[in-house]
């Protein structure tokens, strides 16, 4: 018979593995069932941690490719695709960035962020052709998004990365992953097993993306793009983001909301320039 088991998968994956903890959980009540859930969460962030240092290393190395003009390419497939997806789209209206700063790939293309194509995942080669594809070069930065630390897809990007010398990290939360092999920082915050084995989009998936709000969040204050802890430089592209700009000069300038307004709309909504930058 066949070996069922695919090769390199096995019960040392920590984020597939089944607990015993959570063996009779189709047998508990609805509110058992969210509190079980809600216990392990807690565990998430202590994971996250435990890897602060890697995180801050990773931190300083975007830091370094932004003041040069480089970009950050988040690499990842299914959850861990669509959550470099969210956080790339998030940085341009919170920070004032060009959208092209800070970009997604995800295994399948665009119509994987809205329904699953796990089987794009498996091509190495795919991996490399979609990042040459967004032109990347030695002034950008490649993070790797994989739970299990082993997705052939982002190993195919981040090879295509140390190809053309670009820098390297990944994310992922088995510590028997591999793709660290191909990384100058590997960040690996380890969840454990899920409630529902092998659901990644669970505790794996929030500590990924703790992990990428820590990444570019630090990495655009340390950029200038934050003054205290003030959206300095954000887009003001409606009227609750217009209310939180004219308390931002209000607070920072001392003006009443009228004047603050109206050094808003004198400085065309550029926060930075209201504010002298």
């Amino acid at each position: 018979m066949a070996d069922l088991v695919p090769q390199g998968m096995s019960d040392v994956l920590v984020t597939e593995a089944v607990s015993d903890r959570f063996a009779d959980l189709d047998r508990k009540s609805t509110l058992e069932i969210v509190t079980l859930i809600n216990e392990e969460d807690h565990a998430v962030a202590e994971a996250v941690a435990k890897v602060i240092p890697e995180i801050a290393a990773g931190v300083d190395i975007l830091v370094d490719a932004f003041a040069q003009g480089g970009r950050l390419f988040y690499v990842g497939a299914g959850t861990s695709g669509r959550l470099g997806i969210v956080d790339a789209s998030e940085i341009p209206p919170t920070y004032g960035t060009d959208p092209e700063q800070v970009q997604g790939i995800i295994a399948g293309g665009k119509g994987a962020v809205f329904r699953a194509r796990e089987g794009a995942e498996d091509r190495e080669e795919a991996g490399a052709r979609d990042l040459a594809r967004r032109g990347a070069n030695a002034t950008d930065v490649v993070c790797g998004l994989s739970c299990s630390g082993r997705t052939p897809y982002v190993a195919g990007a981040l090879r295509k990365a140390r190809n053309v010398g670009a820098r390297t990290l990944v994310v992922y939360c088995n510590p028997a992953g591999t793709l660290g092999e191909l990384a100058d920082v590997a960040i690996v915050p380890v969840t454990g097993p899920e409630v529902v084995a092998g659901s990644t989009r669970m505790k794996a998936g929030t500590a990924e993306k703790m992990v990428l709000n820590m990444l570019t969040t630090a990495a655009m204050v340390r950029s200038g793009r934050v003054i205290g802890n003030r959206m300095s430089h954000m887009n003001v592209s409606c009227e609750k983001l217009r209310y939180r700009a004219i308390h931002i000069l209000m607070d920072r300038l001392g003006l009443s909301a009228e004047a603050a307004a109206a050094r808003l709309a004198a400085a065309d909504n550029d926060i930075a320039k209201a504010l002298g930058e």
